[in-house]
């Protein structure tokens, strides 16, 4: 699963990834893994993406969140 199939409000964790495949700016930002990160909004036509990583608020391309693996929280209640 990656951060692109959450729903609105869940919480995961990142998993280890290939620094490859993300931009250094996410990196910078604390998308990393072990952190924390929660998806607060979708933008219209589901991109970009709106997400609270660790305390720090980020938008990122749907194509990017594709691509960062997670491990989703057990007791998540997303809003419907």
């Amino acid at each position: 699963m990656t951060i692109a199939h959450l729903k609105r409000g869940e919480r995961a964790i990142i998993k280890e990834f290939s620094t490859d495949i993300i931009p250094i700016k996410l990196l910078e930002m604390g998308c990393l893994p072990g952190n924390e990160v929660e998806l607060l909004q979708i933008a219209p036509f589901k991109d970009p993406l709106y997400l609270n990583i660790n305390g720090s608020f980020l938008a990122i391309r749907r194509a990017t969140a594709l691509q960062i693996e997670i491990d989703v929280l057990a007791e998540n209640k997303p809003y419907e």
